[in-house]
């Protein structure tokens, strides 16, 4: 093997006869630079975008989430909130209670999402780092009731925290009779609190108020929408997801981080998949140069190879020459598309070169996130590839030009 690869390697870097070989093998190292190159920014690309998704959705949708598999809302049960608690990984849980809602402030008017959240809500989201103005405090000093409202809807509605005007909110009554105008909804009074901006969809239809009021809106008494639990750092999230399964029950729908998004995620991982799938096709037909270089240098050297046969050298030893000088050229394409691609990566994460042109985004330049695993995948992908662009016309070319030397 060693004798082989030493002669591949003359072969590889020494002057040839015919200057269209060099010209062809360094098109071939070229065109697998460029492949290799492409494959690890447009990964680490997905990996950056997939990353700064997950830390958006993060921000209010939690580890875990527990809601009615039918209905809209459910009374918790006592001992299986207890039991629940008790679960090591469980760091801290809230209660949410959801509706749509009709709001009104001074002469302006938006439909909004409202949510009734506990005092524990803080602890399993990250919007307390994410205020825009104000803080996120549901309830002042003296207990009165506060609300936490999103950029875009209080851009709608003209809210600003150094303002007066109480904000308006109005939901149908359950109870009450549609024919009768004046018991047809319930209105709350509520002043806002703080102003939020997480996402762009998201700030545009989201408030939040303390859970009570929702219930008088609603005119619930303990019904909630869902159970919102944050666990410990290090815990595996699916496995913590099936404990609390089990505990609730069949009755309950509980969803994990990633579940809550799921068609999201399945979309991020098809069309990284499918990215994938797309340029490593135009690595392969790049690897055709390859078959050039080789079917040039085979008949070349024809002369070298009867000398080798004269030698003593057998068939395998010199077909392993040729295929090793094809694999080379994928060996150095591979190792320059990898360092350059790892260059690009390494500058746009440090300068954030090439922006986004959108202001809705909480980043203005493309993100990266390098990952070993990728190198490694990207590194398997293009010489598993080199090595059947080599071994394929070394095996066919050798035994159809090479017939005299008894190849």
């Amino acid at each position: 093997m060693k004798l082989s690869l030493y002669i591949a390697k003359r072969y590889l870097f020494a002057k040839k006869s015919r200057n269209a070989i060099n010209v062809i093998s360094a098109i071939s190292v070229a065109g697998v630079m460029v492949g290799t190159m492409a494959l690890v920014i447009v990964l680490s690309v997905f990996n950056g975008l997939e990353k700064m998704v997950t830390g958006i959705f993060g921000t209010f949708d939690p580890d875990i989430k527990v809601s009615p598999a039918r209905g809209k809302v459910f009374v918790p049960d006592t001992m299986s909130l207890e039991e629940m608690a008790e679960l090591p990984f469980v760091e801290s849980y809230a209660l949410i209670l959801e509706e749509n809602a009709l709001l009104l402030y001074g002469e302006r008017q938006a439909l909004g999402t409202v949510r009734g959240v506990d005092e524990h809500y803080v602890r399993v989201t990250g919007l307390r780092d994410r205020m825009w103005d104000g803080e996120f405090i549901l309830r002042d000093q003296r207990g009165t009731p506060r609300a936490v409202i999103g950029l875009g809807l209080a851009n709608s509605l003209g809210i600003r925290l150094n303002f007066i005007t109480l904000l308006e909110i109005y939901m149908p009554n359950r109870l009450g009779s549609v024919m009768r105008p004046e018991t047809a909804f319930k209105r709350e009074y509520i002043n806002p609190g703080g102003i939020f901006e997480i996402e762009q969809e998201f700030d545009s239809r989201h408030l939040f108020v303390p859970i009570e009021l929702m219930r008088n809106l609603l005119e619930y008494e303990n019904e909630v929408s869902s159970i919102e639990i944050t666990i410990s750092e290090g815990a595996d999230l699916r496995s913590s997801a099936r404990h609390v399964r089990e505990i609730f029950g069949d009755g309950y729908l509980v969803q994990d981080r990633f579940e809550q998004q799921e068609l999201f995620y399945r979309v991020i991982k098809s069309e990284r998949l499918a990215i994938f799938i797309i340029l490593t096709f135009i690595l392969i037909v790049a690897s055709f140069n390859i078959i050039g270089s080789l079917t040039m240098l085979i008949i070349e050297k024809k002369r070298d190879v009867s000398v080798l046969r004269s030698l003593g050298a057998d068939n395998a030893l010199i077909r392993r020459i040729f295929i090793y000088e094809g694999w080379m050229i994928s060996v150095a394409g591979a190792a320059a598309g990898l360092l350059v691609g790892f260059l690009v990566c390494l500058v746009q994460q440090q300068f954030g070169i090439v922006k986004f042109h959108s202001e809705s985004l909480v980043i203005d330049a493309y993100p990266v996130v390098m990952k070993g695993g990728d190198f490694l995948l990207v590194t398997v992908t293009v010489l598993s590839i080199g090595y059947i662009a080599a071994w394929y016309p070394v095996w066919y070319l050798t035994k159809k030009y090479l017939q005299n030397q008894k190849l």
